[in-house]
Parts: C-alpha cells; structure tokens; sequence
C-alpha cells in the first residue's frame, strides 16, 4: 500500500527532530519521522547516552538518555509514525495542482509529504573502525563501538582505545561497572576535558584503573568471543598480550550528509545554508538544528529546537497561507484541552 500524503516529513529523529514532530502535531499538522539509525535520540542516543547535558532549559543537569526519552514521549502524544532504521537515498520532486509535492525516497518505501523538515544534526555518521583486518568479526562478541547500556561491561575486562572526551568519560563512568578498566592511546597528548583527564589520571594513580601512552592495539584475539588482545608500544615496539572481555574503541566518528548533498541544496561545507525562516533555497524544504548555516549560528539543543519551532510555523503557512505564523500560547491552546483567558 502505497505511504499517506503527510504535511511535512522531518529527517531526523534527534532532539531537534523529535521537537519539530511536537510542535507540528501542536499546529495541527500531519508529519512522520525518519532516520537512519533504529532508535531516537541521534547523537545523545548513539554516543553519550550516560553522559549529563547542562545548557538545556529547565533542568539543572539531564542525561542524554533522559532528555531523549522524555522528547520522545513529548512527540509520541500525537502517535506518529516513526521510521527508523531506513537509510534516505533519494528525493522525488514534482508538481500537484500547483503545489510542490516531495517524496522521499528509502531503501525500505516511499513517503509523500508536503513540506519537509531535515533535522539531521551533523548528518549522518558512523563510528570509525579500529584499523584491523578482522575487526568486523567481532562485533557482537565482545566488540561495541558505543554504549548503549553500562550495564553490558558488568565484571568484564574492558580495553578503552582513544583519548577524546568519549574515551576518558568512559573511563570514568564505568568505573564501579567493569571488573578492569585498561585505557590505550597512541600518544600522549588528549583531545579532552582537562577535568576528565586529571580525573582520569588520578584513578589510574590510585590503582583502579590503567593509562597508558604511546600504545596501539595489534590484536584481537578468542575463539568464539574475546578472550585477550595484543598492544604494541609505538615507541620501544614491546608487544604485550592481556586477557580482556571487551573491546571499546572511542576513535571519533566520521559524518556525512550522503544523498542530501544531492539534491541541489546550498550547502556551506556540511552544513545546510537556511534563510532567518530556515527556508532552504528549494521551495517546501526547510531545515533546523545542527545541520543549518546562517550568520550567528550557535550549534546548541537550545538554538535546534527553537529552529525547529521557525521551521514548522513556516512548514505550515507555506502549506495553507490562512494559517497564522505565530501559533499563540501553548497554555491557551484548544489542542491541550484549554481555553482563551
């Protein structure tokens, strides 16, 4: 069966997509969301779900997951469909009665909309390899190339590869969670918070935990799962093999804007250039959050999700001109089950 007319389809399923869904269903508006990756929540899902966010209004300190759980049950009161889990690799566009019509293209359907909102954050991005031949085989046996559940590394031997922000707050938070907690990097300069370096230092002083520098994994090695790895030392070329149940490389990711790079938008390096309406320079297209560029722009939740606000307000007067830009009050909405004052 072929996909419902819908007024706006939104690419993206992070806080800034998950609000722009919100504040359509509050205009009024149909929409669905779509993204790449199976579960909401974007970047603070797939990289630093335990990590706690402090610039965002309202509460003091969150962590990621909780921000995303409660965006997403914010959005879930209008019952939209999510599509997750479906890589975007085309757009059809085309005339209706005058008006444009978009459709979005997946390796799974095809979607109809109206309008669309791309809220994809940094675009799509993947978590780099560790570089090794057989890496591959061991995903799923001991392998994560991110934490969705601290739980997992309960009593395990865990090998930390990196020296980013992912790799030291790892260290840290796992603390009390993993049996052993062994920290490699190729240098031993970090690309960190000072204040979780020397937290971090202070533990492996203390004894419950190792950093080492200047050291480089060269083997995994099991049969069935992990069972130890071999690191070398770059600099005096000693080999070491450690038992070790668990593998956790936090190397950075590499990102990418795939097939919306395409589609003959302007774009500004990565970034998707948005007028002060986050129009995008194609007609019923806009954007919001991470992914946009305009003079002053701050890459923040806070500055995404009023984007996303603009952009739906805008979605919904480009589609039926009567309606009002401004929408009013959320506290004075019939939508809510209010009334005037």
């Amino acid at each position: 069966m072929p996909q419902e007319l819908k007024d706006i389809t939104i690419l993206g399923a992070g806080p800034t997509g998950l609000f722009a869904g919100f504040y359509a269903g509050m205009r009024g508006a149909s929409f669905r969301i779509i993204d790449t990756l199976d579960q909401v929540g974007g970047q603070l899902t797939a990289l630093y779900p335990e990590k706690y966010i402090f610039d965002v209004a309202g509460f003091p300190k969150i962590l990621a997951k909780d921000l995303v759980r409660g965006m997403a049950d914010q959005v879930a009161q209008w019952h939209p469909p999510l599509h997750l889990g479906e890589k975007v690799v085309g757009l059809r566009r085309t005339q209706e009665n005058g008006a444009p019509r978009l459709t979005v293209i997946t390796e799974q359907e095809e979607y109809p909309s109206r309008t669309m909102i791309i809220a994809g954050g940094i675009g799509a991005f993947t978590p780099r390899k560790l570089p090794l031949k057989d890496v591959d085989r061991w995903h799923g046996k001991g392998l994560f190339d991110r934490v969705l559940d601290p739980k997992v590394f309960t009593g395990k031997r865990l090998l930390i590869v990196g020296g980013g922000d992912s790799a030291f707050d790892w260290a840290v938070n796992l603390q009390g969670v993993a049996r052993r907690i062994l920290m490699i990097h190729r240098r031993d300069g970090f690309r960190a918070h000072q204040a979780t370096v020397d937290q971090v230092t202070a533990l492996s002083a203390a004894g419950k935990m190792e950093l080492r520098t200047f050291w480089e994994l060269r083997s995994i090695n099991g049969v069935e799962r992990i069972e130890s790895v071999t690191i070398v030392n770059n600099k005096s070329k000693e080999e070491e093999t450690i038992a070790m149940d668990c593998v956790l490389p936090q190397l950075g990711f590499v990102s990418s804007l795939g097939v919306i790079a395409e589609w003959g938008l302007d774009i500004d390096k990565h970034d998707i250039r948005v007028s002060q309406t986050m129009e995008t320079n194609l007609p019923a297209i806009y954007a919001a959050g991470d992914i946009t560029a305009y003079p002053g722009k701050l890459k923040l939740i806070a500055t995404g999700v009023a984007e996303a606000c603009i952009a739906v307000n805008h979605a919904v007067h480009f589609i039926n001109p009567q309606a009002k830009f401004e929408p009013g009050h959320s506290s004075n909405m019939a939508v809510f089950g209010q009334k005037e004052d």
